[in-house]
């Protein structure tokens, strides 16, 4: 059974996970066995990883369009691949083909462990240019973080709908299918929106 693993590091970047599963849907793998996760790389306990792993049967194939998909963690991939042969499971990590089901010659193994210190090492990397990037600008005195929402800054399209939701004309999520937003962003709107009124009255 062939199974995929798609992961971007939020759901503000759905275009890229679009893209993965595209390269996974080339290989044959259908919809159902593609397994989307929204988490960081670098976190090691994550629900659809920890899916995916559970329901891989002997000479089950995983693949990902790349290591930094699958973990940013050298220690984690070390764990995978140990699974991988507990369980014999290929893995497919862009062109690069790994046959845990027979034993892995010394070169491949190193490889693919090279691999995951690279990805380690470039989301170090990335999160050392962040973090230095923020203090550059708050010495130069910017603001850090997202701006507050408050009913001054709500959406047009929001205010435009609200008073449907407000008339139980249309549901939550209704309501943001309305607005183009997340029924998330539309549940916080309608805090702000209600705190907002009661102050006022």
């Amino acid at each position: 059974m062939l199974y995929g693993y798609c992961r971007c590091s939020t759901n503000e970047t759905k275009q890229d996970i679009e893209r993965q599963k595209r390269e996974l849907k080339k290989l044959g793998i259908k919809d159902n066995k593609i397994y989307l996760e929204y988490e960081s790389g670098t976190k090691t306990d994550r629900l659809q990883l920890n899916r995916l792993l559970e329901a891989v049967q002997s000479g089950d194939t995983i693949a990902t369009t790349e290591v930094s998909r699958l973990t940013r963690s050298t220690k984690q991939l070390c764990e995978i691949i140990e699974l991988a042969k507990e369980k014999k499971l290929e893995l497919i990590i862009g062109t690069f083909r790994v046959d845990c089901r027979k034993e892995l010659d010394p070169m491949t193994d190193g490889m693919l462990k090279m691999m995951g210190v690279f990805a380690e090492m470039e989301r170090n990397m990335i999160s050392q240019r962040v973090k230095s990037g923020m203090e550059n600008a708050k010495a130069k005195g910017a603001i850090i973080g997202r701006p507050i929402t408050t009913v001054d800054t709500l959406p047009v399209l929001f205010l435009k709908h609200y008073p449907k939701y407000a008339a139980k004309q249309v549901n939550q999520q209704e309501l943001a299918r309305l607005c183009g937003i997340s029924r998330q962003s539309v549940s916080k709107y309608i805090k702000i929106y209600k705190q907002s009124a009661e102050a006022s009255e």
